[in-house]
């Protein structure tokens, strides 16, 4: 026996793998499989989900179910190569969601605070306050005290109605600030121009050919 053949004579062979080892690896690998073929499968959904909110010209924004983190995360990577904005609202592991914005109809400050503490977020407060807030601006202190501490408010709206009279008119009212008509010479953009005129086929390819870019990129 030559010395090459002495020294590995001498080496421990490897421990045999039994056939229960043997069958639990290969469910891990057939398990593995079966998990990236749904992820890939999910991202195509979500992938003509957003497709087809993006040519919706009626929506501002598109919510799904609740889900595991790992998708979350594949829904926030196609909403970030299609050009939308993505929150996440609720409790992990138990409600928490995704909400997409069209990146022209983003949600305000105070709409996002209510959203993220699950509150329903009443755009008509906001007026009401500002409207209060105006109201303080024409008062004293001491008259701010002391209509605050009776609850007496109707005096002073009218007053400020009174006031502003040139400005809001005979009929004008608090509940008639919050409707108002967009000045069409003025910021006035027409929700044709707003649309994607773009097919779902050709947005899909624009989504690929984004994700290939940034993995190019990175």
């Amino acid at each position: 026996m030559d010395l090459l053949g002495s020294i590995l004579g001498s080496m421990d062979k490897p421990p045999a793998v039994s056939s229960q080892e043997k069958k639990r690896r290969e469910a891990e690998v057939k398990r593995a499989a079966e998990e990236k073929k749904k992820k890939s499968k999910f991202r195509k959904e979500i992938e003509q989900k957003v497709s087809e909110f993006i040519q919706d010209g009626s929506r501002t924004r598109l919510s799904f179910e609740p889900m595991e983190k790992v998708y979350r995360s594949i829904v926030h990577d196609v909403a970030d190569v299609a050009g939308l904005t993505s929150f996440s609202f609720g409790d992990e592991d138990i409600d928490r969601y995704i909400m997409l914005f069209k990146k022209e109809h983003l949600p305000s400050d105070e709409e996002l605070e209510a959203l993220r503490s699950g509150k329903e977020y009443d755009p008509s407060l906001k007026v009401s306050q500002a409207f209060d807030a105006a109201t303080d601006l024409d008062e004293s202190p001491q008259q701010q005290t002391k209509r605050h501490k009776s609850g007496d408010d109707q005096s002073v709206s009218s007053h400020y109605h009174d006031k502003y009279k040139s400005i809001l008119g005979d009929k004008s009212a608090k509940g008639a600030a919050v409707i108002t008509t967009p000045n069409k010479a003025f910021g006035y953009v027409p929700s044709e121009n707003k649309k994607d005129q773009r097919s779902i086929e050709q947005t899909l390819n624009d989504i690929k050919q984004r994700k290939r870019q940034q993995k190019q990129d990175n």
